[in-house]
């Protein structure tokens, strides 16, 4: 029941939230100005401040992106002007420890709205929890030469990484006005955003930024656009950036389909996600990983047992001839290898495959290789695997936040408070592992060691290794030659 509207003061001004069931939550609060016309494809501006009391009490519109039906927001709409953020805070006295939560979709969709990612759930368990937007597809990471020309770091793209880090730069200077911890921050996330996460563990302009992080399903390690690709792609939607940013947003958000392909590649770099600018990313994040060039930080990390299956639902390859063709185009010389690996004689074995090859190459080899590198550099290094019901990518996020509601069964809810409990725990400690759980030991590369989340949960070794070492295979080869 909703009772009397709890306020909080921070240097933009003095803001009014909720307080219900035991949760106080402040929502749509702005960690950045406008990055609408003049302001489209620049770095976030600084906050604006208010006078008198901001309502608090309900989402902000969430970034410009294509509609996806399967997706429940419950923001009031879509706008360029959308970078805010909202909390989640326990009652009682802090500080508590923070949790960020980056949203995915693949960089073209997503927000800090969604009813599967409401953070009372998690609040309750100790923890202040936030959600918030980033700017996505063509707004989020158009590269252009003007735009590099005009940027003092000859650099463009990365838009959408720069809000995240913004938003994280407030998270440590206001959380603790709200009973946070500024000092223990853990950033999670899930698909894009914890491919984010991966590669702000990279970026010196992220440096200092949080403590321990949490990669859900990253899409990671495989090689990143180029600068110089990337600018030719962004160059064909016109070269008059003032006539460009005083495009209505839709004519804008039109441009995605001139610049990705209409199939994701699976070992070619994307063109409207992260890429390699020489500022916000300075190098390719594989090489990051290998050289030991990131955040030495406590770490969990993990993936789906079947990260394609519903992913590659409508992708238009279901014969043995566009599989093969798909093969061809993504491994090359390598093709023969690939089809040993992932064979398909009959139309009817495609879509099994096509999620295989998907799933380990956009997801589970990126979660593998990130443990190994950390595991390399610190020692708390976390791996799991969820495999509960379907399994399929993400998922795992409804139960990590414990929002499954009348859909879950009873073995849902066990598994939910499992991972709830360990989470929260690894928020709190930098471990995951629960007083009287079973022990979840730290990510050993020489057994490729993980905890397996289900209703009955194990410690197992071995997730995929051959599959992952033939694609550790492949990408090395083709980055030394």
């Amino acid at each position: 029941m909703e009772s009397h509207a709890p306020t909080v003061t921070i240097a933009q001004g003095t803001l009014a939230g909720t307080l219900i069931e035991g949760v106080r939550s402040f929502k749509g609060i702005p960690f950045a100005g406008t990055t609408a016309g003049a302001a489209r494809w620049r770095p976030p501006s600084p906050a604006p401040t208010w006078t008198g009391t901001r309502d608090a009490s309900a989402f902000g519109p969430e970034p410009i992106q294509p509609p996806r039906p399967d997706r429940r927001s419950r923001a009031p709409g879509n706008d360029e002007d959308s970078l805010s953020l909202n909390l989640w805070v326990p009652e009682g006295d802090g500080p508590f420890p923070v949790m960020v939560w980056l949203e995915g979709g693949s960089f073209m969709t997503g927000g800090g709205a969604g009813a599967r990612i409401d953070g009372a759930a998690l609040a309750r368990m100790g923890v202040v929890l936030i959600t918030l937007n980033y700017r996505l597809s063509v707004f989020g990471f158009l590269a252009h030469p003007l735009l590099t020309a005009e940027s003092p770091h000859h650099a463009s793209s990365n838009y959408g990484l720069m809000d995240q880090i913004a938003a994280l730069r407030w998270v440590r200077e206001n959380v603790a006005a709200f009973g946070g911890d500024a000092g223990r921050v853990t950033v999670f996330g899930v698909s894009a955003g914890s491919a984010s996460i991966a590669l702000l563990i990279t970026s010196p302009l992220a440096k200092g930024l949080f403590d321990q992080a949490i990669l859900h399903s990253p899409g990671s390690l495989r090689p990143l656009a180029t600068l110089a690709d990337a600018e030719a792609a962004g160059a064909m939607i016109g070269n008059d950036l003032a006539a460009l940013r005083a495009l209505p947003a839709a004519e804008a958000l039109a441009f995605n389909a001139k610049i990705s392909p209409g199939v994701r590649g699976l070992t070619t770099p994307r063109l409207l996600r992260p890429i390699c600018d020489g500022y916000v990313v300075p190098q390719q994040e594989s090489v990051a990983y290998e050289t030991g060039a990131f955040a030495h930080i406590p770490l969990m990390v993990g993936s789906t047992a079947n990260e394609g299956g519903w992913a590659v639902r409508d992708m238009p390859i279901n014969t043995v001839a566009e599989f093969t063709a798909y093969m061809q185009q993504n491994f090359g010389d390598a093709t023969s290898a690939a089809l040993e690996r992932y064979p398909v004689r009959h139309d009817e074995h495609v879509k099994a495959q096509l999620a295989e090859v998907f799933g380990d190459t956009q997801f589970t080899y990126g979660a593998r290789g990130i443990a190994c590198a950390s595991a390399r550099f610190q020692s708390k290094t976390y791996r799991y695997v969820f495999n509960h019901g379907s399994a399929g990518h993400a998922d795992d996020t409804p139960y990590v936040f414990g929002n499954g509601g009348e859909a879950f069964d009873e073995n849902d809810w066990i598994v939910s408070r499992m991972m709830m409990a360990a989470w929260t725990q690894f928020a709190k400690t930098g471990d995951p592992n629960v007083p009287g759980a079973l022990a979840w030991p730290a990510y050993d590369p020489a057994h490729d060691t993980f905890f397996e989340f289900a209703v009955r949960p194990d410690v197992r070794h071995g997730w995929r290794t051959s599959n992952l070492d033939f694609l550790q295979r492949y990408f090395a080869e083709r980055a030394t030659g």
